[in-house]
């Protein structure tokens, strides 16, 4: 059996420029200015992506976000750069 270590992020034009969308307003946020009770400090934005319903059918979920942490900019420790 072959194991597969890829993600494939396929759409239609509507699709691929929705998720843009999405990629282009997380990074764009100023995480400083959301408020505490929706994003506490040391929290990341994020958005879960759901099967069946941002997601097609056949989709695994996936979360989308932030890896800069508010208040600190910290990075997940188990973050590796290139």
């Amino acid at each position: 059996m072959v194991k597969w270590d890829e993600i494939l992020i396929h759409g239609n034009p509507e699709g691929l420029k929705s998720l843009a969308k999405l990629l282009l307003e997380i990074a764009e946020l100023n995480q400083e200015e959301v408020d505490d009770n929706s994003l506490p400090s040391g929290a990341r934005e994020h958005y879960q992506l759901r099967p069946g319903i941002e997601l097609s059918s056949s989709s695994d979920p996936l979360i989308v976000g932030r890896i800069d942490a508010k208040g600190t900019g910290a990075f997940y420790q188990r973050y590796i750069p290139r």
